[in-house]
């Protein structure tokens, strides 16, 4: 008798052709009525979840996917700007279908789901995000800041050429399924995945000043605001900043609420994974005993 394949932690691998010609990865598990997209942070693959989706494919459909550059999906010769970021997320949500959608976002991704939301909001559950990146943070904007990520920008692609970007690595990836940590390990340090880093933050500065001026118009959208509120090494300024600015976010929405991640600094889905998932299955199930 032969034996079945033993299926990914995501699930099932397809692709999605771009308008321009491009190929997106994307990995799909679970079922059920609600889809749920998880979009990660700056640079990273898909495999950021591998704590997270799980859990949620018991109760729906689970998409995590690469973006341009990332992962297994083709480079993307234009900037790698927010708003064309969100063009290929669009590209994607589109090709899922038309059922209700939440949206998670981690950093970079809480504004990549923001500013995607306002396209499908007609069809949106509800949207949860991770310790995000957020315009309301001033130390972003500080010339310590621009002069740092200007650094990181020119330094990672060389360090990727010197084989010692991997060594930049965040150790609790490594707290995830084998299947996940392999691909993060052959996938998440080559030079083309720091190009892919310095191509985002490039823009990274501009990008939240654009928020700060035309934030998105999420209307009466659910908003869950996870934030961790435990510094790091490095954090004792930036954490409390964050925090502040993550509750700002939440008092200029509608329908938001803000989560505490007592446990974890930025790197909420590795040391809260629990909170994540309670707050994504509370939105798959609102409305179910109604």
């Amino acid at each position: 008798m032969s034996q079945q394949p033993v299926l990914h932690t995501f699930g099932a691998s397809a692709y999605i052709q771009t308008r321009d010609g491009r190929r997106l990865h994307y990995m799909s598990g679970g079922a059920g009525e609600v889809t749920v997209v998880f979009e990660s942070g700056m640079g990273v693959s898909r495999s950021t979840w591998g704590l997270i989706v799980p859990a949620v494919a018991e109760y729906a459909r689970t998409i995590v996917y690469d973006r341009a550059g990332a992962g297994r999906s083709d480079v993307d010769a234009s900037p790698r700007t927010l708003a064309r970021i969100a063009e290929d997320l669009n590209e994607l949500l589109d090709a899922l279908g038309s059922g209700p959608l939440i949206l998670v976002g981690h950093s970079w991704g809480g504004p990549i789901v923001r500013t995607v939301a306002t396209a499908h909001l007609s069809r949106l559950k509800g949207i949860v995000l991770v310790d995000p990146s957020d315009e309301h943070c001033d130390l972003y904007f500080t010339r310590v800041a621009k002069v740092g990520f200007a650094i990181n920008g020119a330094l990672m692609p060389l360090l990727a050429r010197l084989g010692l970007y991997r060594f930049l690595g965040i150790k609790e990836f490594n707290l995830q399924p084998a299947d996940v940590v392999a691909d993060h390990h052959q996938e998440d340090f080559t030079v083309q995945a720091a190009r892919t880093m310095a191509a985002e933050v490039k823009g990274f500065i501009q990008d939240l000043k654009m928020l700060q001026a035309q934030p998105p118009k999420l209307g009466n959208a659910a908003v869950s605001l996870i934030s961790g509120t435990l510094p790091g090494t490095g954090e004792r300024k930036i954490r409390p900043a964050i925090v502040k600015a993550h509750q700002q976010t939440v008092n200029k929405l509608s329908n938001a609420r803000w989560v505490e991640a007592a446990q974890s600094g930025h790197m909420v889905m590795f040391t809260d994974p629990e909170v994540i998932t309670a707050e994504i299955l509370r939105m798959v199930q609102d409305g179910e005993q109604k």
